[in-house]
């Protein structure tokens, strides 16, 4: 069923109030096949109803802007930049905290949990080297959803095949009935948490590594600013923050830019490229922290 031109725009303003993010004219064609789900699961047949159904019914205002919200992602995206970040910046955060034996990350969209998980494995699989160090490894989305699936850490077999080897695969998920199901140590590495990048940002503050990968894309210049302002008072002051591969800070901020040696990359703009100093970011160590699930 395709929606009325009125019923998207309200749809269109819905999500934009909840999370910031614009749905453009070239985006608006997949409004009505994305909701069609929640429509038919709650007996909605036409735009009309599901419009006075949102002036009602917060259930249903929040099972559409997540129907609407982009949670594409996937184990070890950019594997490359994995690599980089376990060879050559984990060893130069380790050396700069080692009096602390102190690391926090902030993944900021995380959608469904991949990337926090995927950085987990990467202190697992040196979980000796990191014996000592306190880890806090914070995935937020602003999906309820999507934060419900991160916390359970079960994926589909088409998901956990999207970037994994076989030995990780089998050394940290367990074949369950209909796919797999992460095991309890590695879960207890991270903790997740429903966030809206405009909003202040999470505790503790002082991340030592910020990935905002992709989210920023769909605001508009003006959301955008606010939401480095925010990136940038959560970050460390040598701190890094990951962005997507077709997002900068260039333009876009005052408080932050980019690490030109390792693109993708943003640090204070106060602080020079000293020697060791990158932009990728830190992730702890291995087992301290038990996440809330």
């Amino acid at each position: 069923m395709e929606l009325s031109g009125r019923a998207i725009d309200i749809v269109v303003r819905l999500l934009e109030q909840r999370t910031g993010q614009k749905f453009g004219a070239n985006r608006r064609w997949r409004i009505s096949s994305a909701l069609a789900g929640v429509m038919r699961a709650r007996g909605i047949a036409s735009g009309e109803t599901l419009i006075l159904r949102l002036m009602h019914d917060a259930g249903l205002a929040r099972d559409v802007v997540d129907a609407l919200l982009n949670n594409e992602t996937y184990f070890f995206r950019d594997r490359a930049l994995f690599d980089h970040i376990a060879t050559r910046i984990l060893p130069a955060l380790a050396e700069r905290r080692k009096s602390t034996r102190r690391l926090s990350v902030w993944a900021a969209g995380c959608s469904t949990g991949q990337e926090v998980l995927s950085l987990a494995m990467l202190f697992a699989e040196r979980k000796a080297h990191w014996a000592g160090w306190t880890i806090d490894l914070l995935g937020t989305d602003v999906s309820a959803t999507a934060i419900e699936a991160a916390r359970k850490g079960a994926y589909s077999q088409f998901e956990i095949q999207r970037g994994l080897g076989v030995g990780q695969m089998l050394a940290f998920f367990e074949e369950r009935s209909g796919g797999w199901q992460a095991v309890e140590s590695l879960l207890r590495m991270a903790r997740f948490e429903v966030h809206n990048l405009l909003d202040t940002p999470p505790g503790p503050g002082n991340f030592d590594l910020v990935l905002c990968r992709n989210v920023l894309l769909y605001f508009d210049s003006e959301t955008r600013g606010r939401a480095f302002a925010n990136l940038a008072r959560a970050l460390a002051s040598d701190g890094h923050l990951l962005l997507g591969g077709g997002e900068t800070a260039v333009g876009q901020t005052g408080l932050l830019e980019p690490d030109h040696a390792h693109p993708g990359f943003c640090r204070h703009k106060a602080m020079g490229a000293g020697p060791g100093v990158s932009i990728v970011g830190c992730v702890p160590p291995w087992p301290v922290r038990s996440g809330s699930r």
